[in-house]
């Protein structure tokens, strides 16, 4: 039962200095930790907590990869990185075999993990600016990845003072306290938030919404970049592609000379295509009649690019604007994330009782001649299913006994039984 009338968001004693303050005047209010800076934090102190973030944000993707998304046709775009902040959010908040499954299943740093995140984060603000104030057509030269985090949180339901905490030291955030219950008002609120934080590229948030929901984390990732040499339209042209299913079609292709780095594995070849400033697009192409290998090819990709010299190359790239959304319960389920799906207890840290309901992610991308520009929500539901806790009622409404003590000897001073109180 959500006790809505004197419930508060963080049950906090006057001591603690953490006590919440409105910096939004604009509905539903923002509200952040007062008097707790954002960790400032040097990414080179944290390299092997970085690495670990690194391989956990593949084994992510290859899990999206592999569930393929509801587009149906064989293509995926999907957001690892969206997904990984997400995820280190909510285990901010985890404790026991929850805690120990996250961090083994997605190899999660045991020790510093929140503040690699947030050097993690901080490294991607260099390149932070407004989604709404890019101009898809002619993506620019100074490339805009927007990260943010967004945590609504229903008012009527306590949210433990530690994890909010947490959340202003190393992800700078705060929460949006509101009324799941007024589905009017709070779904608008966040597809809104989803809206403005994507450019308009994506609209509504990507899990299902339900009015017993008391939680709802949710990360977004904008990127956009003009390549760091455009392909020329005049050299874009109608060229044949094979499809998954090996059938021939048509389909506009970018074509250039440029000099790039690539590599060659087995069964493979990969190139490594750069943006303008600060970023790459790597591609990894199976040889002609091979498979595509798994996703966690990229991590060999990575290492052996690192080490390749560009060189002049002949390069032909289809055009594409794809989009996917993902059930994330059914990836969850598939990287072996069960107490984490079922625990009632292990995020008693965040809200008592917190249940995992509902997750999902909605991505997109534009690749063109010009540059790139992507989109991608993260979200995971969850409902306090104890909520604050139900008011016990006891009724001395029949005989019974009683005593006085003395609390510091407890020497019972008086003892009896009422059987008829009159």
């Amino acid at each position: 039962m959500k006790l809505k009338s004197s419930a508060r968001i963080v049950a906090a004693a006057a001591a603690v200095a953490l006590a919440l303050s409105a910096c939004s005047a604009s509905p539903p209010a923002l509200l952040k930790a007062d008097g707790v800076e954002r960790l400032s934090t040097d990414r080179a102190a944290y390299p092997a907590e970085l690495a670990q973030l690194r391989a956990s944000a593949r084994k992510l993707g290859a899990a999206l990869l592999a569930d393929g998304g509801d587009a149906g046709n064989g293509n995926v775009v999907a957001s690892p990185g969206s997904l990984l902040i997400a995820l280190a959010m909510l285990r901010t908040g985890a404790t026991g075999k929850t805690a120990a499954e996250m961090d083994g299943v997605l190899g999660l740093p045991t020790e510093h993990r929140d503040e690699a995140v947030n050097a993690l984060l901080a490294s991607l603000e260099a390149f932070d600016g407004d989604p709404g104030s890019v101009d898809e057509k002619n993506p620019p030269r100074q490339p805009v990845l927007h990260s943010a985090n967004g945590l609504f949180v229903d008012k009527g339901v306590p949210t433990g003072e530690g994890y909010l905490h947490s959340l202003a030291r190393y992800y700078g955030t705060g929460v949006y306290p509101v009324d799941f219950q007024d589905e009017a008002a709070t779904k608008p609120a966040i597809d809104a938030w989803v809206d403005k934080n994507t450019g308009g590229r994506i609209k509504k948030a990507p899990a299902e919404y339900d009015r017993k929901n008391t939680f709802s984390v949710l990360n977004a990732v904008y990127f956009a970049s003009a390549w760091n040499v455009p392909f020329d339209p005049a050299d874009t042209s109608e060229l044949p592609f094979t499809t998954e299913g090996g059938r021939q079609v048509s389909v506009p292709t970018m074509s250039g000379v440029q000099d790039v780095a690539s590599v060659q594995g087995a069964g493979w070849q990969a190139v490594e295509l750069p943006y303008a400033e600060g970023f790459v697009m790597r591609l990894v192409l199976p040889d002609a009649g091979a498979a595509l290998p798994g996703a966690e090819v990229f991590a060999d990709v990575a290492q052996a690019l690192n080490s390749a010299a560009p060189s002049p190359t002949q390069l032909f790239l289809p055009r594409w604007d794809h989009k996917s959304r993902f059930e994330l319960r059914k990836v969850f389920a598939s990287l072996g994330l069960r107490e984490m799906l079922q625990t009632e207890t292990d995020f008693d840290s965040i809200q008592t009782g917190l249940k995992i309901k509902q997750a999902g992610q909605s991505a997109n991308i534009t690749v063109v001649e010009k540059g790139t520009v992507a989109a991608a929500v993260t979200q995971i539901n969850a409902e306090a299913t104890s909520g604050a806790a139900p008011m016990k009622v006891i009724r001395f409404d029949r005989p019974f006994q009683y005593e006085i003590v003395h609390v510091e000897t407890g020497l019972p001073l008086f003892m009896g039984k009422v059987s008829d109180p009159r």
